[in-house]
C-alpha cells in the first residue's frame, strides 16, 4: 500500500485577469501548498474501486461522480489492473483549497506509480477540472490562463498558515457569477520583499464571496486579530480563509485561540511547502 497526501491549496493571490468566450475565467495566482491534507492509501487490486472515510466523508460520493474514479478512468489499462483506493476526506467541502482537484492529482501521481506508467495527457488532466494541473504541484508557483499555464515561482520565505473555514460550503460557479468586473489588473511584478508585495496583490473573487457567504468576513476579521498575523485573505472562491505566521509558535497560537473562541469554524495549521 502506498500512502498520498493530497495537501490543500492556498491561492495566495488570484487575480482575474479576463474571460474567454466559452465563459472560462483567465486568472493570474500565485499558489501554494499547506501540510494540511486529505490521504489516499492505494493497493493493488483487480478492479479499481472507491471507500471513503475522515471527518468529510458523508456526502462524499463513491461512484462515477468523484474526482478520484474519474482520474483513475484517465489511465488504459489491461485486465486484472486495478487498484483499491481509499481516501481519508480530511478537507471540508466547496472550501476553495484543492479539496477533489487535490485527490484527483493525488489519484494521478499515486497510481502512475502503482501502475509504472506515465501521467495521462495534460488536455485530459485539465478536463478534469481547472485545479486539478496545479495540485499536482508541492513548490510555489504561478498559475495562469484557465489553470493550464504553471509556471515556477520565486522561493518564499519561510511560512506558516491558519487555515479557516466556517463550515459553509461555497459554490465555485456562484462566487464567479458575483464578479462584476472580469478584466482585473495581473499581479504585479515581484520583487524581494515578499511581505510588501504580497500585500499589495488581491483576491478579486473575496468581495463576491462574502456577499454570498457574510460569515467570510467574520473569520476574516478574527484572523487579522490574532497576535502576530502578517497577511489574511480568503483561499480561491472560497469559503475558506487563512492568515500567514513567520513562526510555527505563533501560527499554533492563533489556531489554538481560534478554535477554543469560535468551535463551530473548522481550524487548521501547517507549514506552507517550499
Amino acid at each position: 500500500m502506498t500512502l498520498r497526501p493530497a495537501r490543500a491549496k492556498l491561492n495566495l493571490a488570484l487575480h482575474v485577469v479576463g474571460q474567454r468566450a466559452d465563459g472560462y475565467h483567465l486568472l493570474d495566482s500565485l499558489v501554494c501548498f499547506v501540510e494540511v491534507a486529505d490521504y489516499l492509501e492505494i493497493s493493488p487490486a483487480e478492479e479499481v474501486t472507491l471507500t471513503v472515510s475522515g471527518p468529510f466523508a458523508q456526502g462524499v460520493p463513491t461512484d462515477q461522480r468523484n474526482l478520484v474514479l474519474k482520474a483513475a478512468g484517465l489511465f488504459p489499462r489491461i485486465k486484472g489492473q486495478g487498484a483499491a483506493i481509499h481516501l481519508v476526506k480530511n478537507l471540508p467541502h466547496g472550501a476553495g483549497i484543492g479539496g477533489g482537484s487535490a485527490d484527483a492529482a493525488a489519484t494521478l501521481q499515486g497510481l502512475a506509480d502503482l501502475w509504472g506508467c506515465d501521467l495521462p495527457p495534460r488536455d485530459a488532466i485539465i478536463a478534469l477540472g481547472a485545479d486539478v494541473p496545479v495540485c499536482l504541484e508541492t513548490a510555489p508557483v504561478y498559475m495562469r490562463g484557465i489553470g493550464d499555464e504553471i509556471t515556477a515561482a520565486p522561493t518564499l520565505p519561510p511560512l506558516w498558515a491558519v487555515l479557516v473555514n466556517p463550515n459553509l460550503p461555497l459554490a465555485t460557479p456562484s462566487v464567479f457569477a458575483a464578479l462584476t468586473t472580469k478584466t482585473n489588473p495581473a499581479l504585479s511584478a515581484w520583487h524581494d520583499d515578499f511581505w510588501t508585495w504580497i500585500a499589495a496583490q488581491r483576491n478579486d473573487l473575496q468581495d463576491p464571496a462574502i456577499a454570498l457567504c457574510p460569515e467570510i468576513g467574520a473569520v476574516l476579521t478574527e484572523l487579522r486579530r490574532t497576535k502576530d498575523m502578517r497577511l489574511a485573505r480568503m483561499s480561491g472562491s472560497g469559503s475558506t480563509c487563512f492568515a500567514l505566521y513567520d513562526s510555527a509558535v505563533a501560527a499554533e497560537k492563533a489556531a489554538a485561540d481560534l478554535a477554543a473562541n469560535k468551535p463551530h469554524w473548522w481550524v487548521k495549521t501547517g507549514a506552507v511547502l517550499r
